[in-house]
């Protein structure tokens, strides 16, 4: 049975909101009208709720395998390995198949909603191999890195899906292929906010993973990646229907002035933080300013 706790669904709720804001007004839906949004919310909010609680575990998966956190304060080693051989099996037993044993009794489960949950299964085998391989010391590959990063926003194509399948209508390839742009430019300006504390955390970060691959060459690699995201952006966004172009580019504004995560990308705007090279030294400051 697929059940959510109250802490997800607290965290699930910055998430709900952007994508109401972000995304509503592509399937002709307003999101400062309260009945459409609570019409789909309950789906909506379950299955981002669930998502979340599986990230959740599998922090706790990333955190245990490199040692930094422990799951409990007076337990023995024993119990703790108990919990890490849970959160292990979770992962290895369908994550997924509640969620989706949900949606399909609803009749909102697709194929395609389903390579979405797989694309999820993906992404945190590749946060936890390449966040374990930093703290080892050992070696990542770009292409990995950016297979993550484009793998990273499969929540928002999850809900996206799922509110075409609440509407009874066809998914608009357009708008998919266009958002799929734009979901990597969000997350790699979620991550060039989020850098410190990735780092600290051990976190997935593309810019903390190109300066493991490139060192100080980082921003400028980096910036390669975005300036093609950036041009495939602006010609697609010149397809959209002019006013969906004009309402999203609004969006796009007032999401970055918010700040935060999910915060938008400010084309042109693009500021690389200085880079931390030796990750041990950086915690272990944090730790012990002295």
């Amino acid at each position: 049975m697929a059940m959510v706790g109250m802490d997800a669904m607290q965290r699930s709720n910055s998430t709900l909101e952007d994508f109401c804001r972000s995304y509503f007004m592509f399937h002709g839906l307003d999101s400062t009208q309260p009945q459409q949004i609570f019409r789909y919310l309950p789906v909506l909010s379950f299955t981002e709720s669930y998502i979340y609680q599986l990230d959740s575990l599998n922090e706790k998966m990333l955190n245990s395998t490199s040692y930094e956190v422990a799951f409990s304060e007076r337990g023995s080693k024993d119990a703790d390995m108990r919990l890490i051989s849970m959160f292990h099996n979770v992962f290895k037993n369908d994550p997924f198949r509640p969620l989706a044993g949900v949606l399909e009794f609803h009749g909102l489960l697709t194929k395609r909603i389903e390579q979405q949950f797989k694309c999820g299964e993906e992404y945190w085998a590749l946060e936890r191999g390449l966040c374990s391989a930093i703290i080892d010391r050992k070696e990542i590959h770009v292409e990995d890195v950016i297979k993550a990063i484009h793998l990273k926003s499969f929540d928002y194509r999850v809900l996206n899906l799922l509110l075409y399948q609440l509407r009874g209508e066809q998914v608009n390839e357009l708008h998919m292929d266009f958002l799929s742009v734009s979901e990597f430019l969000v997350e790699v300006a979620d991550d060039l906010f989020d850098y410190e504390d990735d780092v600290v955390e051990n976190n997935f970060n593309i810019l903390r993973m190109f300066v493991r691959i490139y060192g100080a060459s980082a921003p400028t690699m980096l910036a390669k990646h975005i300036t093609e995201a950036e041009e495939k952006y602006n010609a697609m966004l010149k397809t959209l229907d002019s006013q969906l172009s004009l309402n999203y580019q609004r969006r796009c504004e007032e999401a970055t002035k918010e700040g935060g995560n999910k915060s938008g990308h400010p084309l042109g705007t693009w500021n690389i933080p200085p880079l931390i090279l030796d990750e041990e030294l950086y915690r272990s400051n944090l730790l012990d300013p002295k």
